[in-house]
């Protein structure tokens, strides 16, 4: 179901993308847009290891330092049949962990000293699970596909804005819709990909239990990370914010809409972990 509801927002944020090319300038417009959109994300998408361990200042963890987390990941690589990831770890004290990496070959997992102080070894291992899921369900590039998208209809909005949106027959829009356009087009894409990232995250809670047959240590997990993330503030540009288990800025964004959030509800995670643990038993 989350696979399915992933590629339907995939394919709505394409016809956003169809419609808005076709209004601001014909095909012309869509091609330059959408190369410039695919060139920039998936420059990023090549490079994404490098780029969240570098902007999270996490750390290489040695397998001396921190033995239980090496045994752990390595255990659960080798049952989902996955090569052994990069492993770090980031001093924040917020608790919290990602998964990075545009295939397993290329797998980074970084985790926080927060969070290796609050979780016992079950709430980890079920940690670890979720974010080993999202490299084998290949999350980064279902996110950098979405973001090309997205980034190319930024780029369209843009050119709606100052070129005018083309000439009188190729695009039915006024000066007012043009300004409409500008607004709402990134806005709905924006909305959209976050849908989407919500979507991953289920997808990435409802594969890690299975992988690590424990839902209801997630879920556990989950609960203590989302109290404590709202407490301990992170450093962090927004942009990356998508790749943690929990909102890493929720305690900077106070009550921001649901509608606007990288992560679905933490309520509703458990919730759903929850059904999952007793249709295992």
């Amino acid at each position: 179901m989350n696979r399915a509801k992933t590629w339907i927002l995939i394919a709505g944020l394409t016809g956003v993308f169809l419609g808005v090319g076709y209004l601001v300038g014909g095909r012309g417009g869509m091609t330059f847009a959408l190369v410039l959109g695919l060139g920039f994300n998936f420059a990023m998408y090549w490079m994404s290891d490098r780029i969240a361990i570098r902007a999270t200042r996490s750390k290489p963890a040695g397998e001396a330092q921190y033995p239980e987390y090496h045994a752990i990941v390595r255990e659960l690589a080798a049952e989902h049949g996955m090569p052994m990831p990069k492993l770090y770890v980031s001093e924040s004290a917020q608790p919290n962990a990602f998964a990075t990496g545009r295939n397993p070959e290329h797998a980074a997992v970084s985790v926080t000293q927060g969070i290796l102080q609050i979780l016992d070894r079950r709430e980890l291992r079920g940690v670890l699970a979720h974010e080993l899921s999202h490299v084998a369900n290949r999350d980064i590039l279902v996110n950098s596909v979405a973001a090309a998208i997205g980034t190319s209809i930024q780029y369209l909005a843009m050119m709606a804005l100052w070129f005018g949106g083309g000439d009188d027959e190729e695009s039915p829009l006024g000066g007012f819709g043009v300004l409409l356009m500008w607004f709402l087009a990134p806005l709905a894409a924006a909305i959209i990909q976050m849908a989407i990232s919500r979507s991953r995250e289920f997808q990435a809670d409802e594969s890690g239990a299975h992988l690590s047959r424990d839902p209801e240590a997630l879920a556990s997990a989950l609960a203590k990370l989302e109290q404590t993330a709202k407490q301990v503030p992170m450093r962090l540009a927004e942009s990356q914010a998508h790749l943690f288990i929990v909102n890493p800025l929720a305690g900077l964004r106070g009550g921001a809409s649901s509608l606007f959030s990288t992560h679905p509800p933490v309520e509703e995670r458990i919730r759903r972990l929850r059904e999952l643990a007793g249709r295992l038993r």
